[in-house]
């Protein structure tokens, strides 16, 4: 038994006869709405997105600053705790210059790491492209053997 495939009359949709310039029109008409109608989603989405992440960085904002206060109470719980065994003055004092020999330590690492990362250029990448152009050009950089 042979099937053959169903051949519908020319251009006939839904009951109408359209020509081939319609059918393109509806065409562009329904993909600009699925267009719109997916922006309309994806804005959407993001809004919810962006929601969730500024409540997240609240959140996080907010855990930084009780950890802040709980560091603090670390601090006063040092300095009582000397106090047990010196005055309460000199339990502070002591404690005050272990926290600024620790801050001045810190300041002199970043200090460093700064210094390492500036300027802020990719030296050697810039220094790898100077060296392709000189030998696109034909020089040999300076200090290189030719191969």
């Amino acid at each position: 038994m042979e099937t053959r495939p169903v051949v519908r009359p020319s251009a006939e949709l839904n009951g109408r006869h359209d020509n081939v310039g319609a059918l393109v029109s509806d065409l562009t008409s329904d993909l600009s709405r699925l267009v719109r109608d997916e922006l309309q989603l994806a804005k959407a989405e993001l809004k919810v997105k962006g929601k969730e992440a500024g409540v997240g960085a609240g959140l996080f904002g907010g855990a930084g600053t009780v950890a802040v206060y709980g560091l603090g109470v670390l601090i006063a719980a040092a300095v009582l705790g000397l106090a047990t065994a010196l005055p309460a003055w000199l339990s502070a004092l002591i404690v005050a210059g272990a926290l600024f020999v620790i801050a001045a330590v810190a300041a002199l690492l970043g200090k460093r790491h700064v210094s390492r990362a500036t300027p802020p250029v990719p030296q050697r990448a810039v220094d790898g492209v100077h060296e392709d152009l000189e030998a696109l050009k034909g020089h040999q950089p300076e200090g290189k053997p030719t191969s």
